[in-house]
């Protein structure tokens, strides 16, 4: 049952998480108050992974590649937006959608073969081996995410800590 459409006639408000943003940001609420949307990021990112979304707002888009953890957005930023780069650059899990080829009985290992971190690992639990990740493992580069051929992978923003308390 798709409970986000009963949530809709019911009245209730939908529960979207918010979009990946930069690597680093102290929070979305920092972010949301702070950001001038002025693009110096954009132009800095050598992997051009960094979008303007419907909104204008900034946000990550892997399918075109993966963060190599640069920290050249954070230096092109002139707003106090940013943790320390030795913190994880994000608050996020790695997710495996139900629409997975391997989850469906389809040879696919594409996410493996560019997971430098060895994060995704594929088990036989079954004739055809089946994906599961280590997300103690996972660096959150997103390599994977732009990869999969059936868009099965997505990296899920946290709840997270407030660090300008």
């Amino acid at each position: 049952m798709d409970r986000s459409r009963r949530n809709l006639l019911l009245g209730k408000p939908l529960q979207v998480a918010p979009p990946l943003r930069l690597p680093w940001l102290v929070s979305e609420a920092v972010f949301a108050e702070g950001c001038t949307q002025c693009g110096d990021c954009l132009s800095a990112c050598p992997e051009d992974i960094l979008v303007r979304g419907e909104d204008g707002s900034i946000r990550v888009d892997f399918s075109g590649g993966e963060c190599t953890f640069c920290h050249r957005c954070v230096d092109a930023c002139a707003e106090p937006l940013f943790r320390a780069a030795d913190e994880p650059a994000w608050l996020a899990a790695l997710h495996i959608k139900d629409n997975c080829l391997a989850k469906n009985s389809i040879y696919c290992q594409s996410c493996k073969d560019v997971c430098d971190a060895q994060a995704i690992e594929f088990r036989y639990d079954s004739a055809i081996p089946t994906p599961r990740i280590r997300q103690s493992l996972c660096t959150q580069c997103g390599a994977c995410v732009g990869t999969c051929p059936s868009q099965s992978l997505e990296l899920i923003p946290l709840l997270e800590p407030d660090y300008a308390q």
